[in-house]
């Protein structure tokens, strides 16, 4: 068996996705997740100029000797652009060597360790009472854990709340160009612990609530922040502080017992090594799609297994349905599996080009048994949908100083 051919779909069923067909030569179809919010053409030169032409020929059961001929071969390593590309064709394989075994991929990994896969939601607001009053719809929809995001008073385009404006498309208007937020720290320090003193207030103890920094504090600050929201028992305090500079997190620890989770942007298990291995962090939230697919994912959770840290994958709407349903199985699979992001499948214009095998039911996401990650789309519906150039925000001080969204 040997790869045929390799496309590369790009189009915006509510949001941008890149999509990756692998065609062998028997006609086994594999499908893989490419995008990169903000960058997406990055990523389609990347694999038609670099990777594609490659791999024709190639043996596609050949998961691991791809990979590192991916990874190890072009040199230049790691990287949102290159893990980005790298992950879908792994994808894209997993879901042909699935479908030549007759079984879905957790199979191939090892077997389910669980038979659901609990997952958190968003209950984002303007004002406190905003959020209240989605989170009790989310309980009362089976969530039992979600995650609060509140702009500030007087504040506009706080993360995780953009009011009206529904998506970045519509904030950017006929103008594809960054939006650009405002931020205060000392607002934000004082404000979001009311915001969960109110939930606790409301809702009580039982219901899990995580709050996401986005990585707008330092050291101190986020430390400081977490000590102030131990009385609220947070599932986890998402991104407190940006990732690079690790032993960052060595010093959140010292001061503070809430359980801390980074990793959406993170890309290599290298980015993660020292937080895993000092005990930084209780979570570790790289996505299939952004950290080089299912092969070194199952690596990452394997490595965080032994250091008592859990997987929790990012899962925000930028990922498309293959994404998520690779995650899936990895979480099925994985001992240490803690909790997913999930935002849902609710668009129709999505799930008419994207066909996936998950379902939603009392705070669990159901993975149905079909060979291969179980995912198809549809070519001549998403050829409706074109691409359209994006931006994420951008964040500045009240100064002017850029700061981070």
């Amino acid at each position: 068996m040997k790869i045929k051919n390799i496309k590369v779909f790009v189009a915006c069923p509510a949001r941008n996705f890149v999509t990756v067909k692998i065609i062998t030569d028997d006609g086994i179809i594999g499908w893989g997740d490419a995008t990169l919010n903000g960058r997406e053409m990055a990523v389609v030169a990347y694999l038609e100029e670099h990777i594609i032409p490659c791999l024709i020929g190639k043996d596609p059961q050949q998961i691991e000797d791809i990979w590192q001929y991916l990874y190890r071969g072009a040199y230049w390593r790691r990287g949102p652009i290159t893990m980005t590309a790298i992950a879908s064709i792994d994808m894209a394989l997993w879901d042909i060597k699935g479908k030549i075994a007759g079984l879905p991929v957790y199979q191939l990994l090892g077997g389910k360790s669980r038979n659901k896969i609990k997952v958190y939601g968003h209950a984002n607001g303007e004002s406190i009472e905003e959020v209240l009053n989605n989170l009790g719809q989310l309980i009362d929809q089976g969530f039992k854990a979600v995650r609060l995001q509140c702009a500030l008073p007087n504040s506009k385009g706080t993360y995780g709340t953009l009011g009206k404006k529904k998506d970045y498309y519509e904030l950017q208007s006929n103008r594809p160009l960054p939006p650009e937020h405002g931020w205060n720290t000392t607002k934000y320090l004082n404000f979001i612990p009311q915001l969960f003193k109110a939930a606790r207030e409301k809702y009580g103890m039982e219901i899990e609530l995580l709050h996401d920094v986005h990585s707008r504090l330092t050291p101190i600050e986020a430390a400081k922040l977490g000590k102030d929201l131990e009385p609220y028992r947070l599932l986890f305090l998402e991104d407190p502080i940006t990732g690079e500079l690790q032993s960052g997190y060595k010093q959140i620890r010292a001061h503070t017992v809430t359980p801390l989770a980074v990793g959406e942007v993170f890309n290599t298990i290298w980015d993660c090594q020292d937080l895993i291995s000092n005990q930084w962090i209780d979570y570790i939230r790289m996505a299939v799609t952004h950290g080089g697919g299912i092969t070194p994912l199952r690596k990452l959770a394997d490595f965080a297994a032994l250091y008592h840290v859990k997987i929790a994958p990012h899962g925000a709407p930028d990922l498309s349905p293959i994404c998520h349903a690779a995650q899936a199985h990895i979480n099925i699979w994985a001992n240490n599996f803690g909790i997913q992001e999930f935002i849902g499948f609710g668009n129709e214009t999505l799930n008419q080009v994207f066909k996936h095998p998950l379902s939603f039911k009392d705070g669990y996401v159901f993975l149905e048994d079909k060979p291969g990650l179980g995912v198809d789309y549809n070519e001549i519906e998403a050829n409706n949908y074109k691409y359209k150039r994006s931006y994420l925000p951008v964040t500045r001080l009240e100064d002017g100083t850029l700061w981070n969204w």
